[in-house]
């Protein structure tokens, strides 16, 4: 099992999932060109992916699903929310309803060796999900664009081998810098974007043994640098109420430019 980030930040979103057998992509939000640029780094093509997971309808995360989904007929798994607001996008031109898969979270469902556990996650979209992916005793997850995490969160988290958490923004970057007052409430709101600090703090929550690999991805371009997130989120493991030291777990950053190294399991 392997997972690797082909683009993460708030430009835009696409991070590759799977097993020998089965290839699976959460989210598109990136031009089909570089989308078939990554895969083919990865020695796949288009016509090898299984489905696109779908976490929700922000721009960031569909931008590329027309041209894929046209190109190669994906299927396309979403919440009824998610793909109804999707359809209602004009601007990713026609996508046949028939790709559309409908899923639910906390209903799991199999794609060949793949079982996916979508969750909810708190966001300002119409039904947003993040993903827990198992082959066999294997498990990853990708959880981005949440503004508050609960136990809930903390519980679909546990147990990983490998997780791509949101490290989105610095609280300080983000008061000070050039946004207006309305779009600094909603990044540091319930219905968000997981600080630096946050994300570090929920780390700390779900940290055990066997847990092989760290990715902080989707940061902000204009309120956070990857050196700070890796930085900040080090020292909330540093200092959390848990057994372990932040070098005990590999521990990276997603590009918004480029791919990621693979994790492979």
């Amino acid at each position: 099992m392997r997972m690797c980030s082909i683009a993460s930040g708030s430009s835009g979103n696409c991070i590759y999932v799977g097993s020998g057998s089965h290839h699976l992509l959460i989210d598109a939000g990136i031009s089909g060109k570089r989308v078939e640029a990554g895969l083919k780094e990865l020695q796949l093509s288009g016509k090898d992916i299984d489905g696109i997971l779908l976490t929700h309808e922000h721009s960031d995360h569909i931008k590329g699903l027309g041209v894929l989904s046209r190109k190669y007929d994906i299927p396309i798994y979403a919440t009824p929310g998610t793909a109804e607001a999707v359809k209602a996008m004009s601007s990713l031109g026609k996508i046949d309803g028939e790709l559309f898969r409908e899923i639910h979270a906390d209903q799991d469902f199999q794609i060949g060796d793949l079982l996916i556990s979508p969750f909810h996650i708190s966001h300002d979209a119409a039904e947003p999900v993040a993903y827990r992916i198992a082959c066999g005793e294997k498990k990853m997850a990708v959880a981005t664009d949440l503004g508050v995490y609960t136990d809930y969160t903390i519980e679909h988290l546990k147990g990983l081998d490998v997780l791509l958490l949101e490290a989105n923004h610095d609280i300080h970057m983000l008061q000070v810098g050039g946004y207006p007052y309305y779009l600094k409430q909603r990044i540091s709101g319930d219905l968000g974007h997981l600080s630096n600090e946050t994300a570090g703090k929920l780390l700390c929550q779900v940290l055990h043994d066997d847990l092989k690999a760290i990715m902080l991805g989707h940061l902000s371009k204009e309120n956070n640098y990857a050196e700070l997130a890796y930085e900040t989120v080090k020292l909330e493991l540093a200092l959390g109420d848990t057994p372990y030291k932040p070098e005990d777990f590999p521990l990276s950053v997603a590009s918004r430019e480029e791919r990621s190294a693979c994790i492979e399991i």
